[in-house]
């Protein structure tokens, strides 16, 4: 069973499937990515790269728990044709920060809104089926200030824990002109209260969610 505070997705882009189905082919790709200003680009390289095809179908999800989009974006082919069962494949392999794309090549005879459903969803059935799927931990972002001459403290909890560093810098307080610490960090959801607690409960070290 899977732990509650991990997700599933993919490190890198897949390789390339093509579909065959009367006559038109189906190319399958799919893409980790973290933001939807991402897919516009990927979509965009994939024209160039197949300038004879008529649609770039898609679908992609982000994101974890409560916090989820998606979309699905038939590309001129029939309402529902394409776009959802591209999307249906991601929700049955049960992964998120990922987009797949179907680049289809008309071969002259059309499929009915069926043929097409089946043939989408194929492909991004077998897109995903190459992918090397991971999994991931669902991690919460804290930001520790403090003063800079408390920064051993905090530096031997965090090794202590094994939290992850995602940031550091060091400023001067203009009122008192001492070098203040500011350490962003991150930390798997499940350790999440028990780090927090650590921390809060330190003399002159503040934490809070960033």
């Amino acid at each position: 069973m899977m732990a509650t505070d991990t997700y599933s997705t993919i490190d890198e882009p897949s390789e390339e499937i093509i579909y065959k189905e009367k006559g038109s082919k189906f190319y399958g790709y799919a893409f980790p990515i973290n933001s939807e200003e991402e897919v516009k680009p990927i979509i965009e390289i994939l024209k160039k790269q197949h300038p004879s095809a008529v649609h770039y179908c898609y679908a992609y999800q982000l994101g974890t728990e409560n916090d989820i989009s998606y979309r699905a974006n038939d590309d001129g082919e029939p309402s529902n044709s394409a776009g959802m069962p591209i999307y249906g494949q991601l929700q049955s392999y049960n992964v998120t920060n990922i987009l797949v794309v179907v680049v289809r090549i008309f071969g002259g005879i059309k499929l009915g809104v069926g043929g097409l459903i089946a043939a989408y969803r194929n492909t991004a059935q077998q897109t995903l089926a190459i992918c090397e799927i991971v999994e991931k931990t669902i991690d919460i972002p804290f930001l520790i200030t403090f003063d800079y001459q408390n920064m051993n403290k905090v530096m031997r909890v965090i090794k202590e824990k094994n939290i992850s560093i995602v940031s550091q810098e060091m400023e001067i307080e203009p009122e008192t002109e001492k070098p203040i610490g500011k350490i962003g960090i991150k930390i798997r959801k499940k350790n999440a209260e028990m780090v927090f607690d650590t921390f809060n409960s330190m003399f002159e070290i503040n934490i809070k969610r960033n």
